[in-house]
């Protein structure tokens, strides 16, 4: 809001000119916003394959949140999926319009990738203008029904191959759990994404996965659950989703109080599991704009009735959530940040 300071001999109009420009400003912001958007086009970059959880919630957010953008605008979907979303937050932070008319989604690993991953990163996270999260979201170690190993204490003793995308939740999981709970995982990379993992798993390729989300495994591949074609083992979070009391948590099977803190470091992305954000130095009323666009889509009826025809889970957060994510993260210490990038290189 602006600062109106006193006029010398102007004082007994103050009151009146004060109230008539605050009475103005709400249709002013409101109209300058909808100006701009009114005609436009806006693009959507999503960090993930076309098809993959990411991808389904972002195009479930662009067919909605144009309704409550001032203007209306048109949105398009680009997906820019290379080095799990970095090259996406890449592209937003350096050479993307910072005019309000580019956007994102971007899988969460970009959220610590400055720690396991610096040399690629060509952004700070906390400069980010962050709209909300999609959703917040549990995670499961799962194991393919072939497979030997059904506890914890069989994932400790026995070797299981797990299949995951570099850089992802899927490889990331897979080696903290290694280093900091004691589990054997032959952890195999490359793949281009879950679904792709999915159908590695099927064909005997690989054994488990040491991360899928919850709601994606219950409500997207539910055929996995109903016909016992993979067992829950673990959850990769910092609380027990509700509808699995009996999964235990990984992080109680920390060996000692610095691995318990690097993965609950890790887990905490999963609060802002699904980040959405803008270029930073985008113009304040837009922003403004479309974060309110953004909660609006919480208590939408349309946009809700559509997540459930599509099986997802979403539930809305706002920007806040995900700058307090972002805060833990970027101040761990430097011990904590240190372990992190030791247990998550690749070479390991």
């Amino acid at each position: 809001m602006s600062v109106y300071r006193r006029p010398s001999g102007l004082s007994g109009l103050l009151p009146i000119a004060t109230a008539a420009m605050i009475a103005g400003s709400a249709p002013a912001f409101a109209d300058a916003v909808g100006d701009f958007y009114a005609d436009k086009q806006m693009t959507l970059i999503i960090g993930s394959d076309i098809g993959a959880g990411y991808d389904a919630q972002g195009r479930l957010m662009a067919r909605h949140i144009g309704r409550f953008i001032p203007g209306h605008p048109n949105i398009v979907v680009q997906n820019m999926p290379a080095a799990g979303s970095l090259a996406a937050a890449n592209h937003l932070y350096n050479i993307a319009a910072k005019d309000g008319t580019v956007f994102g989604m971007m899988m969460r690993n970009v959220l610590t990738a400055q720690m396991t991953n610096p040399t690629a990163v060509r952004f700070d996270i906390a400069k980010f203008d962050w709209i909300g999260s999609l959703a917040t979201e549990n995670g499961v170690m799962i194991v393919w029904h072939t497979a030997p190993q059904k506890t914890v204490q069989d994932l400790m003793t026995q070797p299981l191959i797990v299949g995951g995308t570099t850089g992802t939740d899927t490889e990331i999981s897979g080696r903290l759990l290694n280093e900091f709970i004691g589990t054997k995982f032959k952890v195999v990379t490359g793949y281009k994404g879950n679904a792709d993992v999915e159908l590695a798993m099927e064909r005997g390729e690989v054994e488990g996965m040491a991360n899928l989300s919850w709601s994606n495994l219950k409500n997207v591949k539910s055929d996995y659950l109903k016909n016992n074609l993979v067992r829950l083992v673990l959850q990769n979070s910092l609380e027990k989703a509700p509808d699995l009391p009996d999964v235990p948590l990984a992080t109680d099977f920390a060996k000692d109080a610095m691995g318990r803190q690097v993965m609950e470091l890790y887990f905490s992305q999963k609060l802002a599991a699904r980040p959405v954000m803008a270029p930073p130095g985008i113009p304040a009323d837009r922003l403004k704009a479309l974060r309110t666009a953004f909660m609006a889509l919480a208590t939408d009826p349309k946009f809700q009735e559509d997540a459930e025809k599509s099986k997802l889970e979403v539930n809305p957060t706002g920007y806040e959530s995900v700058e307090k994510v972002i805060k833990a993260i970027t101040s761990a210490s430097p011990d904590v940040t240190k372990r992190f990038f030791e247990a998550t290189t690749p070479q390991k």
